[in-house]
């Protein structure tokens, strides 16, 4: 690959600059977790705990919590509720009454976008192990660009209350800038494959340790960026996990479809369409084409000032740099026919080095291990026709449908947030999770296999107090 030119070339130490522009799935607003207390909320019950040594961890720091849901976490500083903004709807209950140890820490690395607790050091960890162990263990990576306790709230408190021991990672390079990382294009999104195996085998030893044996179930759960790590894992590491929830999971495919062959299309036509007119017809039936449904304009607006033209800039630099020359992640809201607007992009045209770059995290739809998907049909972030049903294809083509089952969910979107902005029009996925959480359990330990892969309506009463926890596999 020719050598990028000196302002383009990837540094491990470049301090981040770009600054996100909206709490969301993607990105996040900066992180104010303070330093960790000491530990002493339970000293008892933290004696003889010397042997929770989080192998290959550079740092590590481990605490005995009365709470270890958000409920405890946040007045203790043992979360950063600026990670899981705008993630979940206000009304998501906080389970309560988990004691246990937390162990926060960091694996070797050399960028520095994650500043939670003041260690300015990328590659951080959690791992909770509650006092009440289910003998389960359950693994995530961060979605979008965010931090290690983005998960805390969609799963990471059903988890311990539940009684799963609980690990997350922030994947190893965080914030807008996080492209900066890595030394060719594509190796920071590469890195969270690596740092989610790599948290897998350590959480499974410390979880070993603390509860004297091994879990008997190990279990991949992760939403957008998170839900493809759940798919990559499933796919390259099988023998680590006994199954997988992924919760509307990002596509790359080397050939496409992926983010940077429908973004571009969206800030193309949606100008045009927003601004009526002769034209908006014919650009309404552009942004359908791309694959934005029909029926989630009233999403539009929202996406396209939030979402769509920073995730389309920040991943594509990641992935094809060399697109704008010196400038670092384009320029925001341009216009098409301005120089190296990313709104004129065409993945298509580009050289064969971006198809090299997207290879490095391509799947491939053969997991080893049963998944299951679910995915709102207005994500208007990552169109559904776009996404889920072709890495549904995708399994089906390499002859794993056995081990997979597909829920296509009437009217969710990307980020459950907005489920409180469009009451009863945008039904939130967290209760999805919740039952197809289940329905995984009963199928490893009893093998009673889920309803088969459906789309999930809408109730007709669509009570939103009651869609909040209300999401049936077979309706």
């Amino acid at each position: 690959m020719p050598v990028d030119p000196p302002s383009k070339r990837r540094r491990w130490l470049r301090p981040a600059a770009l600054a996100a522009a909206a709490l969301t799935a993607w990105t996040a607003a900066p992180a104010t977790a303070a330093p960790l207390p000491p530990d002493t909320a339970r000293p008892a019950l933290c004696s003889r705990t010397d042997t929770l040594k989080v192998p290959g961890a550079e740092h590590q720091q481990l605490s005995c919590l009365t709470e270890l849901t958000t409920a405890g976490t946040v007045a203790s500083g043992h979360t950063d509720p600026a990670d899981w903004a705008g993630l979940t709807p206000a009304g998501l209950a906080t389970p309560t009454g988990v004691p246990g140890i937390q162990i926060d820490g960091y694996f070797p690395d050399s960028s520095t976008t994650n500043t939670n607790h003041g260690w300015n050091h990328d590659s951080q960890f959690v791992i909770r192990l509650p006092d009440r162990w289910n003998g389960g263990l359950v693994v995530s990576g961060a979605p979008g660009v965010r931090e290690q306790y983005a998960n805390d709230r969609a799963f990471g408190d059903w988890a311990v209350a539940g009684g799963y021991a609980f690990a997350a990672t922030d994947k190893g390079a965080t914030s807008a800038a996080f492209h900066r990382d890595g030394e060719a294009p594509g190796d920071a999104l590469a890195e969270g494959n690596h740092r989610v195996t790599q948290l897998t085998r350590a959480a499974r030893q410390v979880v070993a340790r603390r509860y004297h044996r091994p879990p008997t179930r190990t279990l991949a759960m992760g939403m957008s960026n998170g839900g493809y790590l759940v798919r990559w894992q499933l796919e390259n590491h099988p023998e680590l996990y006994d199954g997988g929830v992924d919760w509307e999971g990002t596509l790359w495919r080397t050939e496409g479809p992926n983010l940077l062959t429908f973004l571009p299309p969206a800030l193309r036509h949606y100008p045009a369409y927003a601004a009526g007119g002769a034209g908006a017809g014919r650009a309404h039936r552009a942004m359908t084409d791309a694959g934005f449904p029909a029926g989630s304009e009233f999403l539009w607006p929202f996406h396209h000032q939030y979402y769509w033209d920073l995730t389309q800039r920040i991943y594509r630099e990641e992935l094809d740099p060399e697109y704008d020359g010196a400038t670092e992640a384009g320029t925001p809201f341009c216009a098409p026919g301005t120089p190296a607007c990313d709104a004129d992009y065409v993945y298509a045209d580009r050289p064969r080095e971006v198809r090299k770059a997207v290879a490095k995290i391509a799947l491939t739809g053969r997991i080893g291990k049963p998944l299951i998907t679910f995915h709102g049909t207005y994500d208007v972030l990552l169109p559904i026709s776009r996404s889920s049903d072709v890495y549904a294809q995708l399994v089906k083509r390499e002859g794993r449908g056995h081990l997979h089952r597909y829920y296509r969910v009437e009217a969710g979107t990307h980020v459950d947030s907005l489920a409180d902005a469009f009451p009863g029009q945008v039904r939130p996925l967290v209760p999805c999770h919740r039952s197809a959480a289940t329905a995984l359990e009963r199928w490893l330990d009893h093998g009673v296999r889920p309803p088969s892969s459906r789309t999930l309506k809408l109730p007709a009463e669509a009570d939103p107090a009651k869609l909040l926890t209300y999401c049936p596999l077979n309706g």
